[in-house]
Formats: C-alpha cells, sequence, structure tokens
C-alpha cells in the first residue's frame, strides 16, 4: 500500500465509508478536488461535490460524516442530533443507565491526520507552460474517426465548410455517449473548447453575452456575480438559469458540458432550452461567409434534435436578458430524482405586467418533455393577454394547457397523465409565485392585489438541500474487554487499498502476453427462431480472432443453477431481449464491442411475447410447482370478522446495480483440460461446476478464484455464472486467456434483476382493526428461466404476514415464466416482497377503520408493543404525530407530511436446506503468522474482516498476525454461495471449529510453557512435528420444510428490526423530502459495530431506491429501456434521510449464531418500507382536501408520478375531464 495516505483518503476509509471500495477513489477525487479549490468548504459545497457520485453499499452516511471534518463546520452535526454530545458519539439516551454503559465512538475524529493546504503536488509547471504557448491546430487520427482541434475561428469555420456534418465536441457529455450506447456513428468531430471567441463573456445593452463554449461551471459563476451586482429586478432570468444550473447533472458534468452544446443537442427535455425560449434569448451563428443573430423561439427547432442553423454555421454565442421591473420569471425541472437526473418536465416562464397594475402586458410559457422539441404554449399565452393576474386567469390558463399541451397516449417516454398534470402543476406554481411578488412590488408603489394565501405559500419555496445529520447507537465492549476484537467497530480490512485506488479487482488483474478480449453477441427479439447469422461483417473488423456460438460449446450447452432450463448461447430459439446468442473474441474491447455490434442475425418472431404479470396470468405461463401455505381455519376466520376487503398491490423489480459490472478473465493451462477463472462473484462453486459441464471436464480441473467484489447483492449468486461459462468456453476454443467486463448497459440487459411481484390478498379484520384471517395470492415475474425463482417465491410466502400474528391464514405462490431475462437474487431474496404486501393490507385496514396505523399494528404484532417500544424510547413518534396532524390541518394546502411506523421479521438461513453449511481452511506457519480460508466472498459486507475477527478471538491472537488472500475453489471445496445473510453464522462456525482444532493440537506447548507467546508454541508445535493446518466445517442443525404438509423449521432464527419515518411530500409535482428515519436493528451481540451499522444504513438506502425511486422501464416488445445510469436511478447523496438515527439492540444476544450474534446482510432493507408508508400518510391527508377517505392503492415504487396521480385535486381531475382517463 502506499507509503503516506492524503488525508482525503484516510477519512473516508476510518469513518467507515468504503465498503466494496469500487466507487471509493471516484469520491475521494472528488473531495480532493473540492479541497484543492476550496480548502475549507461548506458542507452545502460538499454536498455539490457528490451530485455526480453514486454509492451502491453505504448509504452515504459516513463519507459526509467523515468528509465533514474537512468543512468549517468540522464534525459537529449543528445540534441536530443530540444535545449531549457529537453526532459520531455512541451517547446513552434516556432509555439507558448511562453509569453504567460507557462512551465509545464508531471513530476518533483526533487520529485523522490535518490537511495542510500548503503540501499539496504542485500543478506541473511543464503543463502550465503549454497554456502560454500560441494555439495551434491538433488533428488526431483513429481507424474511423478524425479528431480535429482548431485553433481560431477562421480554422472551424473552414473545416465546419469541409465537413458540414461534422460534429462540435466541447465536453463529450452527450456524443460520446450516441457513440458508445445509441450506435450512431461520427468519421470527423470538431473540439472548439480553446477558440477566445467561443469563450467571450462580455456585458451587452440587453444582457450577457455567453461564448458556446462556455461550461455550465462558468456560466454558473458568470450570473452568480451578476445576481450579487445587479438589481434584482434585471436579474430574473438569471436566478431561472443558476435555479436549473442547481440540478443539471453533476458537478463533474458542469465543468466540462458547454451551454452551445445543451442548445445544440436539441433535447427534448433540454434543462436550459425551454429556460432560453421563454427569456427569447439571442443567438449568433456564423459560417464562412455569414453571420447572423436569431431569435431563440417556437421555430427554432423544426423537428427531434435539430435546429434552424444550416450544416456549415455554428453557434457562437447566446445572449442571456437581463429583465425589467414589472417582469417575473421562473424556471422548473421534474425528475424521478433531484440530483444528476434528467427530466420528466422541464419549463420556463416569463410574463411582464403593464405598468403599476397586474394585467397581462406579455406573455412566454416553454416546456421541455411535452414533444418531440422544446415548445411555447402559444395559444394559452394569447388567451391571457391584457388579462388581470387573478384566479379567473388561473382558470382559463389550466383550462388552456389541457388542452393545448396534450400527448398521445402511446408518447415516447410515457406518463403521460402525469406529464400533463405536470404542465398545469408547475403553472400555478408559477402563478402563486408571481402572485405574491407582484403584490409586494405594487404595494411598494401604493397598488394592492391579492396577496398568495399562507396555506398556498409553501407551493412557492424552492427545493433546498439540507445539511443531514445522525446518530449511531451501539453497545460498547464493556471495560477490562479491549483486548477483545469482536464487538469492536474495526475499519474494514480493505478500506485504506480501496481508498488508495490499490485494491485489486477482477479486471485490475494484469493482461497476460496473449489475452484477448470478448463481447457479447445478444437477441435484439423476445421471442423468436434463430433464422441465420451472418458474421462476415464482424470478421472483418481489425483484430478479430473467432466468433463462439452453441457449436463450439464442448460438453454441454445447458446451464442453470438449480435446473438446467437455459442455454449458454442460445442455439435455435431467444427467448427475450438480451438471450445470449454468441461472442466476438479480438484483440481489443474495443474491436470486440464493434464486432459483435457488426454480427446480423435474421429471426422469425414468434407470439406471444410476454412481458408482465399480467401477460403471463393471461396466458397462463408458469413455472411450476405452485406453492401454497395455510394455517388455521381460514373460511371460519372470514365468517368471524367484523369486515372483509380486497386490494391489489404490485412491486417493481430492481436492478441490483453493483458498481464493478459482472467481470470474468478465463486462463486455459494447456494440459488435461484445466481452466483457472478470475470471476466476480458470490458463487465460486457454481461457477466452477458450471464452467466445467460446459467444457465437459470434471470439476477439478477448473479453479475459480475470488479476490473481492465491487458489489453483489445476489446479482452475482447465479447470474454472473452465464457470462463466465461463455468467457470460458472461448477461451477454451481460441486457447489463449480470454477477459470480458460487461459494460453497464450489456450487465443490466442481460442479467436480471429482483423479481417484479404482484399480490391480491382478502382480509378478515375486526372494527378494531385486528386481522383474523388472510388470503394472499402471489405472483412473481421470473423471466424466461427458473434460475432460483422458486426459492425466491417461498420465502415471500415465509414472510407474507410480516411481524403480525394472523390466526388464519392462506399464501398461494405462482411463478411466471416471461419473455425477459431471468430475473434473480437481490437483498432480501423475496422477503421484502411478501412483507410490502403485508403493510399493504395492514395499510387498507387502517383506513378503513379510521384508526391510527399504529394501533392496527399494535393489535396484530407477535409481541404486541415490544418492537414499538425500541422506537419510542427516542420519543420520536409520539412528538411529532400531532405535529404533522397540525401541520397538514391548518398551514400546507399543497405541501403535506406523513409518518410511518414499520417492523420486520426476517428469517435467516438458505431455505434449500443442503446450502446450509460451510468449510475453512486454517493455516499457521511457523512464524505464527495464520493464513485464513473460507467459503464465503467479499463483496464489502466486511465478511472477511468480521472471520478474522472471529479467528482472532478464537485464537487468542492480533487480527494483524492473520491475512485472507482470496476464496478459491481449490482450497474449500462445494461451498454455498455468499448469500441469504448467512455467511458469518456459516462460516464464522466454520472457521471457529478450525481454530478449535488447532488450539487442541497446540494446548500440550501452551501448557508446557505457559509465559510463553504464540509463535513460542507454534515454533515448538512446528519441531515437534505437528501438523498445523485444520478444517473447519459447520451445518445448521434441524433446518427443512415440508409445503406438502405445511410443516417444519425453514429458519434457524429470525433477525427483526423497526423503523419509523417522516416524509414531506410536494402535492402538485409529486416529489418528496426523507425529512427523517430512526432504526432500532437487532443484530445479537454484533459482531463489528461499524459494518453492521453500514449493513443496516446500506441495506436501508437500497430498499429506499426499491420502494421509492427505482423503475425499471419495458417496451411491450421487451425491450429494457433504463439500461445504465443515464435512465435508471439510484438513490444519491440527497436522498438520505436529513436526520438518520440507527440503534443496534442491546442487550439481546443470539446463541444459535457464532459469539451471539446475528445476520445483518438482508433484514434491514425492509425498513425502508417506512418511507413509501409515509407517503402514503402524506398522500392521504392530501386526498383528505379533495374529500377522499379510505384505502387507495399505491404501488411501488411511490415515484414522483404515482404520489402525483394519487394526491387527486382540481388539476387532476381537469386533465382526466380532457384526456378521457
Amino acid at each position: 500500500m502506499a507509503s503516506k495516505l492524503h488525508p482525503v483518503q484516510e477519512r473516508i476509509a476510518k469513518a467507515h465509508g468504503s465498503q466494496c471500495g469500487f466507487c471509493t477513489p471516484g469520491i475521494v477525487m472528488s473531495m480532493y478536488a473540492l479541497l484543492r479549490n476550496n480548502p475549507q468548504p461548506s458542507m452545502h459545497d460538499v454536498q455539490e461535490a457528490f451530485q455526480g457520485n453514486l454509492c451502491r453499499c453505504t448509504g452515504y452516511r459516513p463519507i459526509l460524516e467523515g468528509y465533514r471534518s474537512f468543512t468549517k463546520d468540522g464534525g459537529c452535526c449543528g445540534g441536530k442530533a443530540q444535545s449531549n454530545g457529537c453526532c459520531m458519539t455512541n451517547e446513552h439516551t434516556q432509555e439507558h443507565d448511562s453509569s453504567t454503559l460507557p462512551v465509545q465512538k464508531l471513530y476518533d475524529q483526533s487520529e485523522f491526520m490535518p490537511l495542510d493546504p500548503t503540501q499539496e503536488i504542485i500543478f506541473p509547471p511543464e503543463l502550465m507552460s503549454l497554456s502560454k504557448q500560441p494555439q495551434r491546430e491538433l488533428r488526431f487520427a483513429g481507424e474511423r474517426v478524425l479528431w480535429i482541434q482548431p485553433c481560431s475561428l477562421e480554422e472551424l469555420l473552414e473545416l465546419k465548410a469541409t465537413y458540414p456534418n461534422a460534429k462540435l465536441v466541447v465536453g463529450n457529455t452527450e456524443v460520446g455517449i450516441e457513440m458508445k450506447f445509441k450506435n450512431l456513428f461520427y468519421p470527423v468531430i470538431l473540439a472548439p473548447a480553446y477558440i477566445p471567441e467561443l469563450n467571450i463573456i462580455q456585458n451587452t445593452q440587453d444582457g450577457i453575452q455567453v461564448g458556446a463554449s462556455v461550461t455550465l461551471t462558468v456560466l454558473g459563476d458568470v450570473l452568480r456575480a451578476a445576481v450579487k451586482k445587479l438589481p434584482a429586478h434585471q436579474t430574473e432570468v438569471f436566478k431561472a438559469v443558476l435555479e436549473q444550473l442547481r440540478w443539471f447533472a453533476g458537478q463533474q458534468i458542469r465543468n466540462v458540458a458547454a451551454v452551445g452544446g445543451n442548445i445544440m443537442t436539441a433535447s427534448p427535455i433540454s434543462d436550459l432550452n425551454p429556460v432560453f425560449m421563454a427569456a427569447s434569448c439571442k443567438l449568433t451563428v456564423m459560417s464562412k461567409g455569414e453571420k447572423r443573430v436569431i431569435e431563440m423561439d417556437g421555430k427554432f427547432f423544426p423537428g427531434y434534435r435539430k435546429t434552424i442553423l444550416k450544416p456549415e454555421e455554428i453557434l457562437l454565442s447566446i445572449e442571456i436578458p437581463y429583465t425589467r421591473k414589472g417582469q417575473y420569471f421562473s424556471a422548473f425541472k421534474q425528475s424521478p430524482r433531484k440530483e444528476d437526473d434528467i427530466a420528466i418536465v422541464t419549463c420556463g416562464m416569463n410574463v411582464f405586467f403593464k405598468e403599476q397594475s397586474n394585467i397581462v402586458q406579455s406573455i412566454r410559457i416553454s416546456y421541455g418533455g411535452m414533444a418531440p422539441v422544446t415548445v411555447l404554449a402559444t395559444a394559452t399565452c394569447n388567451r391571457l393577454l391584457n388579462r388581470q393576474w387573478n384566479e379567473e386567469l388561473l382558470e382559463e390558463a389550466c383550462t388552456s394547457l389541457a388542452e393545448e399541451m396534450n400527448l398521445s397516449p402511446s408518447a415516447p417516454g410515457g406518463m403521460v397523465t402525469y406529464r400533463r398534470t405536470l404542465t398545469i402543476s408547475l403553472f400555478y406554481k408559477f402563478f402563486l409565485n408571481v402572485q405574491h411578488k407582484l403584490s409586494l412590488d405594487l404595494l411598494k408603489e401604493g397598488v394592492t392585489v391579492e396577496d398568495v394565501r399562507p396555506e398556498y405559500t409553501s407551493a412557492t419555496e424552492l427545493f433546498q438541500l439540507d445539511s443531514p445529520s445522525s446518530v449511531q447507537l451501539y453497545q460498547a465492549v464493556p471495560p477490562g474487554y479491549s483486548d477483545d476484537v469482536v464487538g469492536q467497530p474495526i475499519m474494514h480490512l480493505s478500506a485504506l487499498k480501496q481508498a488508495t485506488g490499490e485494491a485489486i479487482y477482477c479486471d485490475d488483474i494484469p493482461c497476460y502476453e496473449n489475452e484477448l478480449h470478448l463481447a457479447l453477441v445478444t437477441s435484439t427479439k423476445a421471442h423468436a427462431l434463430i433464422k441465420s447469422i451472418d458474421t462476415s461483417d464482424a470478421m472483418a473488423v481489425p483484430g478479430v480472432v473467432a466468433f463462439i456460438s452453441a457449436k463450439d460449446i464442448p460438453g454441454s450447452n445447458m446451464t442453470g443453477p438449480v435446473v438446467y432450463d437455459e442455454t449458454v448461447f442460445a442455439d435455435d430459439k431467444v427467448t427475450c431481449v438480451g438471450h445470449i446468442v454468441g461472442a466476438i473474441v479480438a484483440d481489443t474491447q474495443a474491436h470486440a464491442q464493434r464486432a459483435a455490434k457488426a454480427v446480423k442475425i435474421s429471426y422469425e418472431e414468434l407470439q406471444p411475447v410476454i412481458v408482465t404479470i399480467q401477460d403471463a396470468i393471461a396466458n397462463k405461463s408458469f413455472f411450476q410447482p405452485v406453492r401454497s401455505i395455510e394455517r388455521g381455519d381460514v373460511a371460519q376466520g372470514f365468517k368471524d370478522s367484523d369486515h372483509i376487503l380486497h386490494g391489489e398491490m404490485h412491486i417493481g423489480g430492481q436492478e441490483q446495480f453493483y458498481l464493478e459490472t459482472n467481470c470474468t478473465l478465463a486462463v486455459p493451462r494447456g494440459e488435461d483440460g484445466e481452466m483457472e477463472l478470475f470471476v466476480s462473484t458470490q458463487s465460486a462453486s457454481k461457477t466452477q461446476a458450471l464452467v466445467a459441464k460446459a467444457l465437459g471436464v470434471s470439476a477439478n480441473r477448473v479453479v475459480c478464484r475470488v479476490k473481492r467484489m465491487g458489489g453483489g447483492f445476489g446479482g452475482k449468486e447465479s447470474r454472473s455464472t452465464i457470462l463466465s461459462t461463455v468467457v470460458a468456453v472461448a477461451a477454451h476454443t481460441v486457447k489463449r486467456p480470454v477477459r470480458c467486463m460487461l459494460d453497464r448497459d450489456e450487465d443490466m440487459l442481460v442479467t436480471g434483476g429482483r423479481h417484479p411481484f404482484f399480490g391480491h390478498y382478502k382480509v378478515g379484520y375486526m372494527n378494531n382493526g385486528r386481522v383474523m384471517a388472510l388470503e394472499v395470492t402471489l405472483y412473481s415475474n421470473a423471466g424466461n428461466s427458473l434460475d432460483l425463482s422458486l426459492s425466491i417465491l417461498e420465502r415471500a410466502l415465509f414472510h407474507m404476514d410480516n411481524s403480525y400474528n394472523i390466526p388464519n391464514i392462506r399464501g398461494t405462490g405462482y411463478v411466471c415464466k416471461t419473455n425477459l431475462p431471468s430475473n434473480s437474487a437481490f437483498r432480501g431474496f423475496g422477503g421484502p416482497q411478501g412483507m410490502m404486501i403485508a403493510e399493504s393490507w395492514m395499510s387498507d385496514v387502517a383506513l378503513s377503520c379510521g384508526l391510527p396505523a399504529e394501533e392496527v399494528h399494535t393489535n396484530s404484532l407477535l409481541l404486541p408493543g415490544e418492537e414499538d417500544e425500541h422506537v419510542q424510547g427516542g420519543g420520536f413518534h409520539s412528538l411529532h404525530f400531532s405535529f404533522i396532524n397540525k401541520f397538514n390541518e391548518l398551514q400546507h394546502r399543497w405541501t403535506k407530511r406523513g409518518l410511518s411506523i414499520i417492523p420486520t421479521k426476517f428469517g435467516i438461513s438458505f431455505t434449500a436446506v443442503f446450502l446450509n453449511q460451510a468449510g475453512a481452511l486454517v493455516l499457521v506457519y511457523s512464524d505464527g503468522s495464520v493464513l485464513l480460508t473460507h467459503g464465503g466472498t467479499e463483496m464489502g459486507q466486511g465478511l472477511h474482516t468480521k472471520m478474522v475477527q472471529v479467528a482472532s478471538k478464537t485464537l487468542g491472537i492480533p487480527c494483524s498476525k492473520i491475512h485472507i488472500t482470496e476464496t478459491s475453489t481449490n482450497t474449500v471445496p462445494n461451498t454455498s454461495p455468499t448469500a441469504a445473510s448467512a455467511s458469518s453464522d456459516l462460516n464464522g462456525m466454520a472457521i471457529y471449529n478450525a481454530c478449535q482444532t488447532l488450539l487442541q493440537r497446540l494446548q500440550p506447548y501452551k501448557d508446557k510453557n505457559p509465559k510463553g507467546c504464540w509463535e513460542d508454541w507454534v515454533k515448538a508445535a512446528y519441531f515437534d512435528r505437528v501438523h498445523l493446518s485444520a478444517n473447519g466445517f459447520y451445518k445448521t442443525p434441524d433446518l427443512g420444510y415440508d409445503f406438502e404438509t405445511n410443516s417444519g423449521r425453514p429458519f434457524n432464527y429470525f433477525s427483526y428490526g423497526v423503523a419509523v419515518s417522516e416524509v414531506e411530500i410536494d402535492c402538485l409535482t409529486g416529489s418528496h423530502k426523507n425529512l427523517h428515519t430512526s432504526i432500532v436493528m437487532d443484530v445479537g451481540k454484533s459482531l463489528n459495530p461499524a459494518l453492521d451499522i453500514g449493513q443496516v444504513e446500506g441495506g436501508f438506502m437500497q430498499g429506499l431506491g426499491l420502494f421509492t425511486l427505482e423503475e425499471l422501464r419495458y417496451s411491450p416488445d421487451g425491450y429494457l429501456y433504463t439500461r445504465g445510469p443515464g435512465m435508471y436511478k439510484i438513490p444519491a447523496f440527497g436522498d438520505i434521510p436529513i436526520e438518520l438515527k440507527v440503534s443496534l439492540l442491546r442487550d439481546a444476544p443470539n446463541e444459535k449464531a457464532i459469539f451471539s450474534s446475528k445476520a445483518v446482510g438482508e433484514p434491514p432493507l425492509f425498513l425502508a418500507a417506512s418511507v413509501f408508508y409515509a407517503i402514503k400518510d402524506a398522500i392521504t391527508a392530501a386526498r383528505a382536501e379533495s374529500n377522499l377517505t379510505g384505502p387507495f392503492r399505491l404501488d411501488s415504487p411511490a415515484t414522483p408520478e404515482r404520489i402525483r396521480n394519487a394526491c387527486e385535486d382540481k388539476f387532476t381531475k381537469l386533465v382526466c375531464s380532457n384526456f378521457h382517463c
């Protein structure tokens, strides 16, 4: 590892902000860049710097807390968390006796190295000198693309005349995406970033003129300076542009993306073009022989991604105008996620009033996302001229917009009702904004007009990103036990390596001398026969070595983790878009990918194409068997109930989105069919077995090695084997090492994700909300193969009652066979879906009874009141319930808050009994060092760290003497997947047993030399020829469930948890803020509180994505639209609750697992349902404003679209009446 860490690297590691570590170097560099530019940033600066970064493991909190120490506020939480201590301190709350419990921190901030800006590396003088040299033209010629950087405007215009179809690129934030992901090809690219005329910034009589190559960051700096300097009435447009720039991509993109590129890209959902159009900005365009100024009006975009510029013309500059007194301007952007997301609808709105009046003299409204181009609402604007700005104008405008901003039901992008509602809702926000400002301004001139009603003012407030605060509570190791490493918040053993970028992942392994690269050839049809495959164009690409297909498989083409019902390569039929048909092997990744796109496949399409669960039900397309669980007398239970209700809920799928995509390196060893695989997988033994099956050799000829993964979350439990098998077959065919790391869009296309679920329920309940009888039917979307779907459905059925005691219950489950890539394991493994539907019928019962939800929960809990008690000890729930009611009833019509408390009960064990086993190998070397190997894999969860702690405690030696290199099938055979949250339990016990064997062998030497040390005893045993390695094995006892008899013990024990969350929703847009979450999690006696709290927070944030944000969108033909981070949004830094409190339940040892601990990986995920049901609680308050009461359906995820559509009001009714909803 590097001899000296930078403080930025050290703090993220020691603050426990690095789990899998794959994202860590990027986050480190974002923070480093911020500190180089601003040595004392504010917390807001830190949050803004991370808008372009993602992390799937940590939940973001430890990263922000660690880096808070660099800010002006230091490590203080601002007093928001606790009155008696720092937010990172394990302080005592009222329910605990502070006299007996020691204070302990997750890390000691005083140990951090100080940041000294004077010691930073200087910018290389050689590069600085280059900026002083005269500019000269640069040309780079690739195999197919010519890239030219002209040094003057004259050169640029000459080149554009010569190459009129050439693309101009400054930041390459759009063209790069088009070439890589949309298969567009631009043979000539011009880069005008350093031409002075295109970087001009100057004040004119009418506004500020900005060169087309000026970056968005510079534009923001210029406009902020102008807003500070100029009178407020002149900067209305500037402030609107700045508001859009707040949420425009991330800082890294804004640093390179140019304002001209944003205009000329002509995106129909551009953040800025509606603002420029509404402001009537003037554009200066130029060609070799002409220069002209045009207004950005409704004619500027004649068609999709087109402008009125001639091919030989370039955009030289844009003039952003000043505003006048009596002129008001606003811009709005609505997107699924607030930060770094593309817009659903975006708009600019501009109104100018006649002097000293509220009569409209001119108005201009522009929308993006409502047509193939940015459009003006011309008809509406014409109808508002010379009208007073009052309720009558509002009604006229809304009616007109509902008619004018029309969309076809099949419009690209979907969400038609929502988008049309947004056009009206956003105008209403503009109306209120203007009404408020106008009333204040006219009052100064002695004119009185109506101001905004107080309960409506919240609709005029801009979204503010508050600085988060947090508390973490855990049971510290008692005094006198400091040598006991178990229970200590030890840093992840790889954290420092991950922070420096030195941690080795699969694709970091150095290339072999004769290594080749592989790219997949996948189906573009969801259900079809393969008529022919033409590889002639592909084989003509430079560097291509071979096309690999089913005919090249020496063994069996059939594969699958449980049953062999899928193929390595599609042979004569494809059953999903993304079905692997073949692979190209070439000398570079670029050549392989280019050739793979050149393979031509002709199909004969088949019917039906089954995509959704509803399609499968209609076509009776199910895998067998159908599972059922029953307890009690369901029929009698319904008879005894006071009321019966029926309901439904759909839960969408979720992409695992591990930061490191699937990767395999296969190295043929040249004799006896041996193959060595380096794989990013949770299932080393399954990979070994399936590769051996495809190669036609026994498993002992294949070795699979796993160093670490950049995240897994279940996505690399079974689906990783498909890629590994393809790569191994290719390596066997060409007799050379072959490597493949999938691009994000490929990975999302071929691997599947969490199963979508649909549940129908019938509930019988009493007047007090006590549930007496329940009948649930669950349907899961498995995709085109069975994979692990039956086990996932079984777990969903086992969890269909969550934490409630339902005396009479029946659950039936169907696994739907569809034409999608096979869905698979994902953290929770069906449990969250089963429990989510349970909370849905609980919510319906509460709304039907008109009782508080927590009262209905308590009446049916397995242990009434106990789960509530732990959270109520903090006082949050009782204090806030009445406050939220008051907030909703008295103050805010268009902003509502909601509160929800949700328990969870998660069963720990593989439901497939044979998998509940683990092995370990412990090697003690003569110098006393220990090499530890076990069957689990490290994917960021800290398993290796915990296993070192277990071995350290058992052997009685420091962790520093113990090392784990990798997981490998040639050291521990027949390993179970690292899954089901059981890896610490299983492998920990196996290690414990192996260590006990070694201790027994060493005991005679300890007895002979009681004052000796570990090294003395080991050396003595070695010289006495004692075997210093030991195998350990463990199997969980007394497991098994019989679905025929509905009897047995499916789980070893349960992990319990409870969360309470508070949210705030914008009833006009559907956006929401996560205000507060408190979590209490039962992890037994924690092996490592820092890692366990990290798992709780990380799991919670993944659940937050599942239930409120992440949405997979497919076409009716089974094509996945949301491929990659551009369209598929996981939670970002700004999505964490503003206040987050995590407590590990004290004094709750678990005798059924290693050192009284409990599993922690999967159980916390479902607690994010508290956010979903808090949203539903807020929607209930919004619906009450429209006199709507009782149960209503809210599917998951609770996206802005679903939230807005559920908040029915006069605007949604207007759209529906116009649209015939």
